[in-house]
């Protein structure tokens, strides 16, 4: 049977579907979901803090001694200067204080993810470095968005939503004099790196070869993140494990561990 005339018909009729689906693509992209989270953050912030006592400084990349780290946004005023990580997640999410990762289940899939209070640790220690700032001035702040749920106890700055605005409220006492919030905001402006793309693609890569060999673990064969060991939950090999790329969903490379 000759299909030839039907298929200029059937694109004429679902050529729309294509841009859908690159669409799509983007909008469940890791890196779209974590501009998403950044922006609705940004937007309580400037909506819910004030303006003249809360100073908000996005997306900073410090230079550090074994390559570079980066700071969604640093929140500065005088009673101390909050250090904001955010994570744009959804489904349950389990984990504590001194885990070295935590665990989002969607449904009856588990992936597991670098526990935010210590990636954000690191952020806080470089600019307590850079600022000389001590313990009591300086915050971590993790923010959750996109309908998660916590199924297990978490500490006082682990946030969803207006949460992170109620704990910086909080703060009530004065740690910091206006001028030290001040030069504060100049030293952060005037340490940081210039904001690029290739300044992002170069931190991304630092991260993946800091993990990688933190672990032992394969690298991932398609994109050079780490690997990581996971169980299938159903399916034929239901029980087996086998080694998933950490980046998933946005790489579903697996590899059988021999």
């Amino acid at each position: 049977m000759d299909l030839s005339p039907i298929t200029p018909l059937l694109f004429t009729t679902l050529w729309y579907l294509i841009p859908l689906t690159i669409l799509s693509g983007i909008l469940s992209s890791p890196r779209f979901k974590g501009m998403v989270g950044e922006a609705v953050v940004n937007w309580l912030a400037k909506r819910k803090l004030d303006q003249n006592s809360y100073r908000l400084v996005k997306n900073v990349t410090l230079p550090t001694e074994d390559g570079s780290t980066q700071i969604d946004h640093i929140i500065v005023s005088i009673y101390g200067v909050f250090v904001v990580e955010t994570k744009n997640l959804r489904g349950w999410i389990f984990g504590g204080r001194h885990n070295q990762t935590w665990t989002q289940r969607i449904y009856r899939q588990a992936y597991k993810f670098q526990n935010p209070l210590r990636q954000n640790h690191k952020h806080c220690r470089t600019l307590a470095d850079l600022l000389g700032l001590a313990d009591h001035q300086i915050h971590s702040l993790i923010v959750f968005i996109g309908g998660s749920t916590f199924k297990t106890e978490m500490p006082e700055n682990v946030t969803q939503g207006m949460g992170y605005i109620r704990f910086i409220q909080s703060k009530t006492e004065p740690v910091l004099t206006g001028h030290e919030a001040q030069e504060i905001i100049e030293k952060i402006e005037s340490g940081r790196l210039a904001a690029s793309y290739k300044t992002h693609r170069e931190h991304v890569r630092h991260v993946r070869q800091l993990i990688a060999a933190k672990q032992d673990e394969p690298a991932c064969p398609k994109c050079g993140s780490a690997m990581a060991v996971r169980e299938a939950l159903t399916g034929p090999n239901k029980g087996e494990r086998f080694y998933g790329c950490s980046d998933f969903p946005r790489c579903r490379k697996t590899v059988p561990i021999v």
